[in-house]
């Protein structure tokens, strides 16, 4: 049996190595259908008449509605199964889609927002959860990060292509869209809409987890139950000191890593001409996508240089990140930013897989789903204050000062997992 520093895909067995292939191809369809929009949201948005301040208290929308549902549907999915809730998180996502087409107002672009939020909230802690259970059942004994870094691995190159093929669209058919009265930007957000539909047809049919009732009773004990989860969720992140320590600093990252990946098309842009600035976009968003791939697929090895001591790793990776922020934000012509752009594109593809596994690590399979809600309603806090701020400092300053104070959150970030190294050294969990 592999043991947790000898992973090979090749060794583990077959239906092992089904699962994961399967994840991979539903993680990449979900992340193509998202990165289709990522290229040119906030170009989209700024096309929409919508001002740095104003794109940031959009994100602030989703970031909200996303803190407000996450437990709940994460509870709700450990009660009543993955699958179902998953589906209702796509159409979810096609409803925002539909709702962003339809208009320019702030208003029903904030209602937009709120149904990715929601969207988000259902996808989180759903078939992640499911994918390590499983592969738990199916790989007993064997450590689950490489496996999760080869699905986020599959998600980010998702979001790469679809990324470029996001920015491509409205270069292509943008006049044609014109000529219809709707935006250039729209041709990327209904391409998206059609591979939504995709996933679900996926997700429907190929993805298979144990059924669970969904009668009206069921789902009336799986809400009247979501309470309880949420409250031993809670719990044991309280009584869990490193769950405690590794939530905060993930709070900390994303406060100062979301303002940099929302808000640099708008300031990118500029460096570029503007005969073929969608296109370069799209194309260097693609190439942050790949880069995050690249980083998922080093940090195997990177965590077996540590000697899987995934919050040694996450340490290096977060002082990495602090240091590579600064950098960017001194950037002032388009070769540079590219380049610098690109390498903080690869360690923030590292970072991912050590902080899931030490999260993993510290969790029951009943608690799975409302755990990893807790993790994204805490790093969506982050994000929505990170954005917050850094809008206000953009609009006051400049992008690369409000990139630059977000550094400091990670040197923080650093501090606390520099804490729960030594507690991980002393007594492991």
């Amino acid at each position: 049996m592999a043991t947790d520093l000898d992973f090979s895909f090749n060794m583990l067995p077959v239906p092992a190595r089904r699962h994961i292939r399967v994840f991979q191809v539903h993680q990449f369809l979900d992340r193509f259908a998202m990165g289709l929009t990522v290229a040119v949201v906030a170009l989209a948005l700024t096309d929409r008449g919508m001002d740095l301040l104003q794109i940031s208290l959009l994100f602030g929308v989703y970031s909200l509605t996303t803190m407000a549902m996450e437990l709940p549907f994460g509870g709700l999915a450990d009660n009543i199964g993955r699958k179902p809730v998953f589906l209702a998180a796509v159409v979810a996502s096609m409803v925002s889609l539909a709702l962003f087409l339809s208009t320019s107002d702030f208003n029903v672009l904030a209602l937009s927002f709120a149904f990715i939020g929601f969207g988000r909230a259902l996808r989180s802690g759903t078939l992640d959860a499911w994918f390590v259970e499983t592969f738990k059942a199916v790989a007993p004994n064997v450590d689950v990060q490489p496996a999760l870094a080869k699905a986020q691995w599959a998600n980010a190159m998702g979001l790469a292509i679809g990324a470029v093929l996001g920015g491509l669209l409205p270069d292509l058919f943008g006049s044609a869209a014109e000529k219809l009265g709707f935006s250039v930007y729209d041709v990327s957000y209904a391409a998206s809409v059609l591979v939504m539909l995709l996933v679900f047809v996926y997700t429907l049919f190929v993805i298979v987890e144990k059924p669970r009732p969904l009668n009206p009773q069921a789902l009336k004990q799986g809400f009247a139950a979501v309470p309880l989860v949420i409250k031993d969720a809670g719990l044991l992140a309280i009584r869990t000191p490193t769950l405690s320590l590794l939530l905060l600093a993930l709070a900390l990252f994303l406060m100062a890593t979301n303002p940099v990946e929302v808000v640099w098309p708008t300031h990118a842009k500029p460096m570029l001409e503007e005969g073929y600035a969608n296109t370069l976009i799209g194309v260097l968003t693609a190439a942050y996508f790949f880069s995050i791939a690249f980083g998922a697929s080093l940090s195997s090895r990177i965590s077996r240089m540590f000697r899987r001591r995934h919050a040694i790793t996450l340490a290096v990776v977060f002082a990495c990140m602090a240091g590579i922020q600064i950098t960017l934000a001194l950037q002032g012509d388009i070769f540079g930013f590219v380049m610098v752009f690109i390498l903080y594109s690869v360690v923030l593809g590292v970072s991912e897989t050590p902080a899931s596994s030490i999260l993993h690590s510290c969790v029951e399979d009943r608690q799975r789903s409302t755990m990893l809600s807790l993790r994204s309603l805490i790093q969506q806090l982050g994000a929505a204050l990170g954005l917050i701020l850094a809008g206000a400092i953009a609009e006051v300053y400049s992008t690369p000062i409000a990139w630059m104070v977000g550094a400091v959150f990670l040197f923080v970030a650093v501090i606390l997992i520099g804490f729960l190294v030594k507690r991980l050294a002393a007594a492991p969990e």
